[in-house]
């Protein structure tokens, strides 16, 4: 599968902001608001897209990826590149994670090689956990929300 990044417009903003997972990953499942279609829009996110133009996924940087209640804790305090993304649902679970995130990490990567890239990922989230100590992310902080336990994961890359 070949990749390409491709801007968010507001089409595949829509799209993305309807896709469905399945327990316990409907935790990710957004909601389609003005609000959250002017955060995908106006922010820092960017589709992802196959050689056959298929959405495949998304990425975010910056306070975009971040999780508002770890900066109670600090969690965001030193200057890393933070990163979010998903990947469609259709296309989860089927052993193309490791691709999805290779990508969008050698991506960032090219364009802010001098910062670590840092994640945030939800504890109960195992599956998304092992991927990412497969690309040498660590544990660094934890903290909670009314919803879930989060853990930021800082990368060797950058």
């Amino acid at each position: 599968m070949k990749l390409k990044t491709v801007p968010m417009d507001v089409e595949i903003a829509m799209s993305i902001l309807n896709w469905k997972y399945d327990k316990p990953y409907d935790f990710y499942n957004n909601e389609l608001t003005e609000e959250a279609l002017h955060k995908f829009i106006n922010e820092n996110y960017f589709a992802i897209v196959d050689e056959r133009e298929r959405l495949i996924g998304f990425y975010c940087t910056g306070t975009a990826a971040q999780v508002p209640a770890g900066n109670r804790v600090e969690a965001y305090k030193e200057e890393k590149l933070d990163i979010g993304f998903g990947m469609n649902p259709d296309l989860t679970g089927q052993g193309k994670g490791y691709s999805f995130c290779d990508y969008i990490f050698k991506t960032i990567g090219q364009n802010s090689p001098d910062l670590p890239q840092r994640l945030t990922v939800a504890t109960f989230n195992k599956r998304a956990i092992h991927l990412y100590k497969k690309f040498g992310f660590k544990q660094e902080n934890e903290f909670n929300t009314e919803r879930a336990t989060f853990i930021t994961m800082i990368g060797n890359k950058g």
